[in-house]
């Protein structure tokens, strides 16, 4: 008769109908710290969703809208002195065309901060490339892949590197590195300043198998280092 007992990490079956087995108690110990890591890790997905759309909506609300309601005052103030003084509406509507400008650059920045064209279109090297431009942060970048990586794994990596890239001092040298390591995408990224450890990126890497380190190093230097499986 086949032995129908659950096998524990160690290879060994415990005495299911002894509840006071030491085997019984480590696994249900271990059941137990695993399903509250989950419980926790899934708390902090969602406040970090919730702080996200907040973001969002705040840099809609006082950049893109506040910029397209003078957008909106100005223009009726054109309309209604483009009889009665010209050169006022004229210089008016010159003011109109550098709000519009920004309001689009605004508008561009929020939607690569909801999701980066660039990382479909021009993959993770041109998407880090770009978003170092709108940070002010110099960057040298070395990716050493055979083949392209799935979205999410892409989009996780590209989330970590934009916390660092937010979080380091202006103008600090950024290095970051990908690489494929046999079904593994290894990546790490150093900065030059202090970096606050708690990036919200974490919790999206681990929720995808991954592992996420981070290292301040005597010489004030943050070293994170995080490791993908490309299949799951």
């Amino acid at each position: 008769m086949t032995d129908k007992r659950p096998v524990t990490r160690d290879g060994k079956r415990p005495e299911l109908l002894g509840d006071g087995s030491p085997d019984v108690r480590r696994e249900l110990d271990r059941l137990r710290l695993q399903v509250a890591a989950l419980q926790a890790s899934r708390e902090r997905l969602a406040l970090a969703a919730d702080a996200e759309r907040r973001s969002i909506e705040r840099a809609l609300h006082d950049g893109v809208q506040q910029e397209l309601v003078g957008l909106a005052a100005n223009l009726d103030l054109a309309a209604a002195s483009v009889d009665a003084d010209p050169a006022a509406t004229t210089r008016r509507l010159g003011a109109m065309r550098r709000d519009v400008q920004q309001a689009l650059e605004e508008t561009r920045k929020l939607a690569h901060r909801i999701y980066p064209p660039l990382l479909e279109a021009g993959g993770l090297g041109v998407a880090l490339r770009a978003a170092a431009v709108t940070t002010d942060v110099p960057i040298r970048i070395d990716i050493a892949m055979e083949a392209a990586c799935p979205p999410e794994i892409a989009g996780a990596v590209y989330r970590c590197c934009l916390d660092v890239l937010e979080r380091a001092a202006a103008r600090t040298p950024v290095v970051v590195s990908v690489r494929d390591e046999e079904g593994t995408l290894a990546f790490e990224v150093v900065a030059e300043s202090d970096v606050d450890a708690a990036l919200p990126s974490r919790d999206r890497i681990e929720a995808l198998g991954g592992r996420l380190t981070i290292r301040q190093e005597p010489d004030r230097r943050t070293r994170v280092a995080g490791s993908l499986p490309l299949s799951r």
